[in-house]
């Protein structure tokens, strides 16, 4: 669907010829001098690079209709991500790359938000936080107690991070998706 430039919101995807584009900011500018330009900040769906881009003020612009389906996620296939559509019940295999940093907090039965463009993957959305059992830690050892120590832990999925010392291997902690970060213990 056809659209002016004048109409962007942050959020809304655009389909231009460079590729699939998120506006993540736009500022409508009006010089006392000349015509009126909308400076925006995309972020490429496909490639995750972000870039700014000056537009003439009314200049159309194509939107893109975005889809975000819930998915369940069944199991890794080699490198791929074998998800089920929660509606229809059926499998789609997501490559590593499409799947990003969103694989490192995918267990066995996850539910995923895919983002659509047509048939085409082009993004995921998880929850603010997950809960992942600890696999594996070093023992924290006896007087060694000073405040705000961490110490590295690898999780069910294979991620390391920083955890407190009084976490245990086989214990279950909340990890914010955004950061890859320790929050508390689940």
């Amino acid at each position: 669907m056809a659209m002016t430039t004048n109409d962007l919101k942050n959020g809304m995807c655009l389909n231009l010829s460079e590729g699939l584009f998120q506006v993540q900011e736009f500022q409508h500018v009006k010089p006392g001098k000349g015509g009126a330009f909308v400076r925006t900040t995309l972020r490429n769906l496909r490639s995750g690079a972000v870039v700014d881009r000056t537009f003439r003020a009314g200049e159309k612009v194509e939107r893109a209709y975005i889809d975000k389906r819930a998915m369940q996620f069944l199991y890794k296939e080699g490198t791929d991500f074998v998800v089920m559509d929660n509606e229809t019940f059926e499998q789609l295999n997501i490559t590593k790359e499409t799947m990003a940093e969103a694989g490192n907090f995918l267990v066995d039965g996850a539910t995923v938000s895919l983002l659509m463009f047509g048939d085409e993957v082009v993004g995921t959305e998880l929850p603010a936080s997950v809960e992942l059992e600890v696999t594996e830690t070093e023992p924290g050892l006896q007087g060694d107690r000073v405040s705000g120590a961490r110490k590295p832990a690898t999780l069910e999925t294979g991620l390391v991070v920083q955890v407190p010392l009084f976490v245990e291997p086989g214990g279950r902690i909340k990890v914010d998706t955004r950061t890859g970060e320790y929050l508390t213990r689940a």
